[in-house]
């Protein structure tokens, strides 16, 4: 697989991630992820097999595939998907060949979602580390804005975790245009003492291209590298919910906790887009969902997309776009069928 430097960065990555968010329960775990973590009880994830066969064969797909770039988070089956991914780099795929990318900041408080306070942060790094079983991760990412505590003492976090060598590089995650761009031109101010912000993750597809108005100008401009999740729409640009009726069984859109998620994507002008898909895979006869990554894929500053599947045969399909390049007339028409409206103050000067 391609590899492409993240951000104005000497780290390269594969032009795919792996989203790890579906390999873990919806919680309950973190107590038994630390006590296995620490090697202080025996594993008490035998009754899970089939949710580490699962993440086993996803990762062995991927790296079979030639991808390196690895994404979880410490509120993923809270700390199961990092108990999980540190097990397999014991096990099956070995911990150099991957770039491993976590983020911390999200509490499960419905007062305060967000603590990306100093001590909570660091606490956080330690205890993600003792579950992924690594002395670093190659990619930090602060996982929200948090409104509550200064900009400053978050990215003083950031620059401690790679100052003590326990990440090599640091990165944000659903940061607004003014957000991100305060929080990377406060990180190249002062040279040598703050490390720059390598990556920015927020969603990114052909049904939600809101960032392309302030966040991306933004990450362009100053060097960041953007991680699109939920390249796929949510999983509707595959095209599973084209027909009239109820969602398929075993999707998203048919899961209780999940069909909230999926509905916003579900209206008609989602739906000219998903057609408009469809129709482009036909006349190029690829599913619709590799269409759709590639098209993401390839847009400027993106760097990877991160694709999460339910099973190691979905990831496998999606890998298969390496070798795909939309041709220019088809990118386009799928251009303008999905393009956002710009209006001031988000249009150049000279066009309005």
């Amino acid at each position: 697989m391609e590899l492409r430097h993240l951000g104005r960065t000497g780290l390269r990555v594969s032009r795919i991630g792996l989203g790890t968010l579906g390999w873990a329960r919806s919680g309950g775990a973190s107590g038994q992820a630390d006590r296995a973590g620490r090697g202080g009880q025996h594993d008490t994830y035998g009754q899970h097999d089939q949710y580490l066969q699962n993440a086993a064969d996803q990762l062995k797909a991927f790296w079979e595939a030639g991808g390196t770039l690895v994404d979880t988070a410490d509120v993923y089956g809270d700390g199961e998907a990092e108990y999980l991914l540190g097990r397999l780099m014991r096990d099956r795929v070995p911990r150099s060949d991957l770039v491993v990318a976590t983020k911390a900041g999200s509490i499960p408080d419905p007062d305060r979602r967000i603590d990306c306070s100093r001590g909570h942060l660091l606490t956080a790094l330690d205890a993600s580390l003792d579950r992924l079983g690594t002395d670093h991760v190659d990619l930090w990412q602060v996982h929200a804005y948090d409104p509550y505590t200064p900009l400053e003492e978050t990215l003083q976090a950031l620059d401690t975790a790679v100052s003590s060598g326990r990440a090599r590089y640091a990165g944000v995650s659903d940061f607004s245009g003014w957000q991100l761009a305060k929080a990377g031109t406060w990180q190249l101010a002062a040279p040598g003492v703050r490390h720059p912000l390598a990556s920015t993750q927020m969603e990114y597809s052909l049904l939600q291209r809101g960032i392309e108005r302030e966040v991306l100008p933004a990450a362009r401009d100053l060097g960041i590298g953007l991680l699109p999740s939920s390249p796929l729409g949510r999983g509707v640009l595959t095209g599973k919910y084209r027909q009239p009726g109820p969602p398929p069984t075993g999707s998203r859109g048919a899961s209780e906790r999940l069909a909230a998620f999926v509905e916003p994507y579900l209206d008609e002008t989602a739906g000219r887009i998903v057609d408009a898909v469809a129709i482009a895979a036909d006349g190029l006869a690829l599913p619709p969902l590799q269409v759709a990554l590639a098209w993401v894929r390839d847009r400027p500053g993106v760097v990877a997309p991160i694709v999460g599947a339910r099973t190691a045969e979905q990831l496998t399909q999606a890998l298969s776009v390496e070798g795909l390049s939309l041709p220019d007339e088809i990118r386009a028409a799928l251009d303008d069928v999905s393009a956002p409206v710009h209006r001031y103050p988000d249009h150049d000067w000279s066009e309005l």
